[in-house]
C-alpha cells in the first residue's frame, strides 16, 4: 500500500493500533520535533504529550524531543531539513506548504472569512478533503499525520484601535510570507511585511512594525501585549498547522514503529484541539487584564472586510486550483446542511 493511503487509512480508523507489549520490533530512536512557538503554548503542550503517549507505547525505546522557540529555524527552515532528512518532525502553518510545488491546493484553507467556527473545519480537514491534501504529501518528502489548529487570526497593533474596516488603512502589519496573506492586508489598506515569526517580537518591540495578525492563545503566549496597544477580534483568516514527520526517517521505520506513531499523532491532534480551544477561551479575558485594549467589529463592519477581500478569493481561488476549491466548498456546503 502506498504510504499516503497507509497515512490516510491509520488517521481515519487507526486500523494499526498495537499496544507496547505487542510490539515485537519497536527499536531505539530519538525524534527531534521543532516548533516556532513557545514550549507552553497548546501546541509544545501537544508535542509534549505525543512524547509522552509514544514513550509509552514503544516502553520508553522511543524517545520524542521537542525543540521550541525556532531552536531549529523558522517553518520553513524545518520544512526543508524534514525533506533532507536532517530534522524528524515539524509543525508549520499550513500556510509555508503553498511554496512546495504541487501543494498549492493546501492555500484553500487559508481563504479570507472561509469557516464559521474550528468544527466545520475540523470536519472537513479530517473529512475526504484533508485527506486528500495529505495524500499529496509523501512525494515532496513528508509524511502528514493530520491538521492541528491555530485558530481564527486577530489583529493587534501599537498605534490605534481598529473599530471599522477604514483603521487598518496605513498600519505597517507583519504577515505569515504567504502572497494570499500579503494580498489581504494589501486589499484593506494596510502595508504588509512577510516575515518569520521567530522576528516578530522584536520588530514589534524596536517598532519596525506597527503590529501582526495571529490567534489569541498566540498573541498570549508570545507576550505580544508587553509590546502592543491594541487588538481587534477580526477573524479574518482561520489558520490550521499541519504535523509533518520526514518521509526519510518514515522510511526507516518498521511497520509496528510507524503504526505506533500513527496512532501517538491521532491522540496527539484530538488533545491539541482540546488544548487550545480551551486556552483560547481564557485568553481574551487574561489579554484584557494585561492591559491589551480589545475591540471588536461589528456584523456590518466584518461585511464591508468580507467585500474587500472578495477580489483575493477569486484570485487565490484560481491560482490554488478551482477544481480543488469547488470540491472543498461542496463539501463544506454538506457540513453545514447536516449541522444540527
Amino acid at each position: 500500500m502506498p504510504i499516503g493511503k497507509l497515512v490516510a487509512s491509520s488517521l481515519m480508523a487507526s486500523l494499526f493500533a498495537i499496544s507496547a507489549a505487542a510490539a515485537a520490533d519497536i527499536r531505539e530512536r530519538t525524534i527531534k520535533v521543532g516548533i516556532g512557538l513557545s514550549a507552553d503554548h497548546p501546541q509544545g503542550q501537544s508535542v509534549t504529550r505525543f512524547a509522552e503517549i509514544v514513550s509509552q507505547k514503544s516502553e520508553g525505546k522511543i524517545k520524542v524531543r521537542l525543540f521550541a522557540g525556532g531552536a531549529l529555524g523558522n517553518d520553513v527552515t524545518m520544512i526543508s531539513a524534514l525533506q533532507g532528512g536532517t530534522q524528524e518532525m515539524t509543525i508549520p502553518d499550513t500556510s509555508t506548504l503553498v511554496g512546495i510545488s504541487g501543494l498549492k491546493d493546501f492555500g484553500l484553507i487559508n481563504l479570507p472569512f472561509l469557516f464559521q467556527n474550528g468544527q466545520e473545519a475540523d470536519k472537513l480537514l479530517d473529512g475526504p478533503f484533508g485527506q486528500k491534501l495529505m495524500a499529496k504529501l509523501p512525494e515532496k518528502g513528508l509524511i502528514g499525520f493530520g491538521f492541528w489548529e491555530n485558530g481564527f487570526r486577530q489583529v493587534t497593533n501599537s498605534r490605534r484601535p481598529i473599530a471599522k474596516a477604514e483603521d487598518f488603512a496605513g498600519l505597517k502589519l507583519r504577515v505569515i510570507q504567504n502572497p494570499l496573506f500579503i494580498e489581504t492586508f494589501r486589499e484593506l489598506g494596510a502595508n504588509a511585511v512577510p516575515m518569520p515569526f521567530t522576528e516578530v517580537y522584536t520588530a514589534l518591540e524596536t517598532k519596525t512594525i506597527d503590529g501582526q495578525e495571529n490567534p489569541l492563545a498566540t498573541i498570549l503566549a508570545s507576550k505580544f501585549y508587553e509590546v502592543q496597544k491594541y487588538a481587534v477580534q477580526s477573524n479574518h483568516i482561520y489558520s490550521v498547522w499541519a504535523f509533518l514527520m520526514s518521509k526519510r526517517f518514515w522510511d526507516r521505520l518498521t511497520p509496528d514503529e510507524q503504526a505506533l506513531i500513527v496512532e501517538a499523532a491521532n491522540e496527539a491532534k484530538d488533545f491539541e484541539r482540546k488544548t487550545i480551544r480551551a486556552f483560547e477561551t481564557t485568553a481574551l479575558d487574561e489579554l484584557k487584564a494585561k492591559g491589551l485594549e480589545i475591540s471588536s467589529l461589528t456584523e456590518a463592519e466584518t461585511t464591508k472586510l468580507r467585500d474587500k477581500t472578495k477580489a483575493v478569493r477569486d484570485k487565490f481561488t484560481e491560482e490554488f486550483g478551482q477544481a480543488s476549491a469547488t470540491e472543498m466548498m461542496s463539501e463544506l456546503e454538506k457540513i453545514r446542511s447536516t449541522k444540527q
